[in-house]
């Protein structure tokens, strides 16, 4: 089995469940040693309440062939990040290869109204969930990289450059998500002069655990959910960002990425990698085809 990342250490925030739990996973697959945080754990859960847990995730970290490593951490918190910072010098010399900056957690907060009828408790919760945590993360983390001269920092969002043109709904999440695709533009100017890549990432229309169980069915039976929401159709699983992210660890020329607002689809037309179940998702395409532009009759097919 070739294990192109067996000599890189990895950090992945935010990664108990969906995206970060399938990013863990795909760079374990290819031998990473990946620190896993977050803040539910098999002794006590967040406050979304969710049964997944950091330690599930790492035990399928090394199962997959990587080393997992879980860190009981809230990125809301400094001090708990800055003890994750020091952990990993002690145990790794100091070494980070790889940040995937995955915190969010804003999902039960979200409302669709105007700024001004949106509960304003719940919407800088939002903020500071999805938002501080990137930037107290970069601000305490960054430095692993830059001593070292080299390494890739993905900032995970939702929606790519398209969505600079097209307003999602709600004031306090479009905010989030658009200040994140950001920050994977202005981390490449601070970053690239230390050796450093960044780029933001964004997988399509996720079937996270929640999201399945939003709709009703597992992922088995997932398309039977496109009756309740067509657009559900061009739906790819949390493996596939993965897998998209392990590409951009393992390319020794990621340099060329940089500053980028990057895709799961796009990626995958680059590096041949697919979905787990074969199919080659290109949501930010068809939505920007048959949602945003004139081709309302475009075919999901043609777009996998």
């Amino acid at each position: 089995m070739s294990l192109p990342l067996h000599d890189r250490i990895a950090l992945v925030t935010g990664g108990t469940r969906g995206a970060g739990r399938a990013i863990a996973v795909e760079l374990g697959t290819a031998g990473a040693t990946v620190y896993v945080t977050g803040r539910s754990t098999r002794g006590s859960r967040s406050p979304l309440d969710r049964p997944e847990t950091i330690e599930d995730t790492a035990e399928l970290v090394t199962k997959a062939g990587g080393h997992g490593i879980p860190v009981r951490c809230d990125h809301m918190v400094p001090s708990d990040v800055a003890e994750l910072v020091r952990r990993i010098e002690q145990e790794q010399d100091g070494g980070l290869d790889v940040l995937v900056d995955d915190t969010w957690g804003g999902e039960r907060w979200i409302e669709w109204k105007p700024i001004w009828e949106h509960d304003l408790d719940k919407g800088l919760s939002m903020v500071r969930n999805g938002l501080e945590t990137h930037l107290i993360t970069l601000h305490t983390v960054l430095p692993l990289l830059v001593r070292r001269g080299r390494g890739l920092v993905i900032e995970l969002t939702d929606g790519d450059d398209m969505f600079n043109e097209h307003y999602r709904g709600s004031m306090f999440y479009d905010l989030v998500k658009v200040a994140i695709t950001r920050l994977g533009k202005m981390l490449a100017d601070e970053l690239g002069p230390h050796g450093v890549t960044s780029v933001s990432l964004t997988p399509g229309f996720l079937r996270s655990e929640e999201m399945l169980e939003h709709f009703g069915v597992t992922e088995d039976r997932w398309r039977e959910a496109i009756v309740k929401d067509k657009w559900f159709a061009i739906s790819e699983t949390p493996h596939y960002v993965g897998r998209a992210v392990a590409a951009l660890a393992g390319d020794p020329e990621v340099g060329r990425w940089a500053g980028q607002s990057l895709s799961s689809g796009r990626l995958s037309k680059e590096y041949g990698f697919t979905d787990l179940d074969g199919s080659r998702p290109e949501a930010s395409r068809f939505f920007a085809d048959a949602y945003f532009g004139d081709k309302k009759d475009a075919r999901v097919e043609d777009y996998r």
